[in-house]
């Protein structure tokens, strides 16, 4: 399990755990951040990254990627 904002452009990731406080786990759980779900990691510019969550793409700041664990997954979504 690694933070995402080890991901490089072009992994498919799933989330193992979303962290920090009651708050940030909230606005990330609305944004689609949570556990099981996939992404593919678009780009990333000194941890900042835009990924691919549910078909939508977003921006994520590299503080809010750090909150966010992951694992590679071996095949496409």
């Amino acid at each position: 399990m690694f933070p995402l904002t080890f991901g490089e452009a072009g992994d498919n990731l799933m989330i193992q755990q979303v962290g920090g406080s009651e708050e940030v786990k909230k606005h990330l759980g609305d944004l689609g951040f949570v556990p099981g779900a996939s992404l593919r990691v678009i780009s990333s510019h000194n941890g900042d990254m835009i990924i691919d969550l549910k078909g939508t793409k977003l921006a994520i700041t590299r503080e809010m990627a750090s909150k966010v664990r992951t694992d590679k997954l071996n095949s496409k979504f």
